[in-house]
């Protein structure tokens, strides 16, 4: 059972909408189930009429004439908005304030319950509105006027009934209406178990996300929108989060992704430290002329583990890395550029490196493998980093939500744990932040046949979370992952294994596979006169040297051996790069590499787009000299085409 509540200030109005036909003619014999003694002894019986609801919100509002009590109400979130766009204090709280006398609460069944009688519906009313203490016996307090109607299926077919009531007590005093949603919400879970209701099993475990309201998913259909911007919205954080290695790239993320973002700083001080954020879509030209705000969306009002708390549980929390992050946000509240400008989420990643992804992922499904079905914490953590996995490679190649998006969401539902149950921060423990950083920056068209090692590995990882939820007995949320992932995932699976047909050998690895060579020629370089550009980061530095080495840009094809100036590499680089030469060379390549021997590094023929990549990356990298030595002589360059030119013409006699 399902509640909605709403607040108003006209009591008339809302009891002639519940008596009337609705909005498309979907209400059906509106009549009263239930309600306040009051109510109930001059209530009409049968259909109610025009007038009937006249009368009767009369009745219900008798206590706060009599009285002349005022219920109003200031909402903080708009509040703080309207502070934020430089109104002052008084008009902020005067547009924040609001009569809300009136308390609007639907409960509605799932579609699968059938109905119930009125009998059982006047029995729920009556001990819900108890739970609520709007009117208990056994209280002391005075009890307020109510009213449950009941006008039929809503339009999704469920069975439902409406309560309308009076936020003034009968002596006059005001109904504590504060919490009242949370408190809606147990009062639920508690008759569900009392009437043998359907159990809401996520709110029983307390692992509920954040519901989408009708007039969200309205919105978008009047906008034009594949979906609400509430959900793109979380998708896109979720992506940025999971592919951050530290709060201030989190947020260099979020601006370059075109989002707004706002700080949140604690007691409302910008020395006290930021404690939380809000994100908003920026609003389209059409949108700023007719004077339409962005509408913001907190962390939590995202998902459960989008706080900021929850996020720097997977980030670097080093005294510099906070100082980084006070230096971004900061940033972000002036509207200022960000204060790097080379930080990992600039740096060009090797198309070739989505296979690195899935065998990342192929080490995280070791890794899930090792967590005790009864740790509720870590699958659930398992259940949303897999879920930015998927949230990058939506942003990356889905125009509209396709698939991908889907598994994203599905994935976040089973991430949602109370504050108090999550996993303990562990320092070195795997993430898959790896594998969403390569999605979210690699240009992904020219991977293909690693798209689908990468979806095959990431397929596994859902089973064993449908597994460990179905362990867990929340059976409702594993048939939800087998179904997504039986449906939509195998046919995109199958989509792109025929696009992307795929010759498999074995090798040390159970993810590698050997795409069929292509034609190679030498990679030509780029040089101008470009200013230095800015001291890069070590992890661009990085990136841009394994870029080099899969490509053969050094000195000689020797060069991308390791040497004296690439044996400090991580191991993880060294293997990324082995995991490159597997995938981009010949079989006998894809052997000796396999094996661990020195690859001979060939070239290839780049795409005018790739050549256009290469020229940016030659002038960022203007300036580092002494990491790569001295750029080729002319007559180094030109030994090394004519070898290469023997090479293909000794290949073509042999074919």
């Amino acid at each position: 059972m399902i509640p909605n509540i709403t607040r108003g200030a006209k009591m008339t109005g809302l009891v002639v909408y519940l008596a009337g036909p609705g909005k498309s003619n979907e209400h059906e014999n509106p009549h009263v189930v239930a309600g306040h003694e009051a109510i109930m002894f001059a209530a009409p019986s049968g259909k109610l009429s025009h007038d009937d609801a006249i009368e009767l919100a009369g009745k219900l509002d008798t206590a706060r004439v009599v009285f002349g009590t005022e219920v109003a109400v200031t909402n903080k979130r708009a509040m703080a908005a309207a502070l934020d766009n430089g109104a002052s204090r008084s008009v902020a709280l005067a547009d924040a304030t609001s009569d809300q006398n009136v308390w609007h609460c639907s409960l509605s069944l799932n579609p699968d319950e059938g109905e119930l009688s009125d009998e059982k519906w006047a029995a729920i009313a009556a001990d819900f509105m108890k739970e609520m203490d709007f009117d208990d016996p056994d209280s002391p307090r005075a009890p307020a006027r109510w009213v449950a109607i009941r006008h039929g299926k809503t339009k999704a077919g469920g069975d439902h009934i409406h309560i309308a009531a009076s936020a003034v007590r009968e002596d006059g005093t005001k109904v504590n209406t504060f919490n009242d949603y949370k408190r809606a919400h147990q009062a639920c879970n508690t008759l569900e178990h009392r009437y043998g209701l359907v159990i809401l099993t996520s709110r029983e475990m307390d692992k509920g996300t954040r519901g989408l309201k009708p007039g969200e998913s309205e919105k978008a259909k009047r906008d034009g929108l594949a979906e609400p911007v509430r959900v793109s919205l979380e998708r896109t954080v979720r992506a940025a989060a999971t592919a951050s290695k530290t709060e201030a790239e989190f947020v260099r993320r979020l601006r370059s992704s075109g989002l707004l973002v706002r700080p949140r700083y604690d007691k409302g001080s910008t020395d006290a430290g930021v404690v939380g954020y809000s994100v908003g879509a920026a609003p389209t030209k059409a949108q700023r002329a007719a004077g339409i705000k962005p509408v913001w969306f907190g962390g939590g009002r995202l998902a459960k583990d989008l706080t900021l708390p929850r996020l720097r549980d997977e980030w670097d929390q080093s005294a510099d890395a906070r100082t980084t992050a006070v230096s971004e946000w900061n940033a972000s509240r002036r509207g200022a550029a960000v204060t790097v400008r080379n930080g990992r989420e600039r740096a060009h990643i090797d198309p070739e490196l989505v296979a690195r992804a899935a065998q990342d992922i192929e080490k995280w499904n070791t890794y899930l493998a090792s967590i005790p079905v009864d740790d509720h914490a870590q699958w659930a953590r398992a259940a949303g980093r897999t879920s930015g996995v998927f949230a990058a490679w939506s942003t990356r190649v889905e125009a509209t939500p396709g698939p991908l998006a889907a598994a994203s969401r599905t994935l976040a539902h089973a991430a949602q744990v109370p504050a108090h149950q999550r996993a303990p921060r562990v320092d070195k423990r795997l993430s898959g932040g790896g594998a969403a950083l390569i999605l979210m920056q690699v240009q992904i068209q020219s991977s293909g046949a690693s798209q689908v090692l990468l979806l095959r590995q990431l397929m596994r990882t859902m089973d064993a979370i449908a597994d460990a939820r179905r362990a867990a007995g929340d059976l409702a949320r594993a048939d939800e992952l087998v179904a997504l992932r039986s449906s939509e995932l195998e046919t995109l699976h199958a989509d792109l294994s025929t696009r992307f047909p795929l010759r498999e050998q074995t090798f040390s690895s159970a993810s590698t596979a050997l795409m069929e060579p292509q034609e190679r020629t030498a990679v030509p370089r780029f040089h101008g006169e470009y200013a230095a550009a800015e001291e890069l980061s070590p992890d661009v530095v990085d990136a841009l040297r394994i870029s080099r080495l899969v490509r053969g840009e050094s000195r000689t094809a020797a060069a991308a051996r390791p040497t004296s100036t690439d044996t400090d590499l991580d191991p993880e680089i060294v293997e990324a790069l082995r995991m490159s030469k597997l995938i981009g060379g010949t079989d006998e390549q894809a052997r000796s590499a396999a094996r661990g021997d020195s690859v001979h590094v060939v070239y290839r023929k780049l795409t005018e787009e790739e050549r256009k990549v290469q020229r940016t990356t030659d002038i960022a990298t203007q300036g580092l000299e002494e990491q790569w030595r001295e750029k080729p002589s002319p007559q180094e360059t030109t030994a090394s085409s004519d070898a290469v030119s023997r090479d293909s013409d000794r290949r073509g006699h042999e074919r």
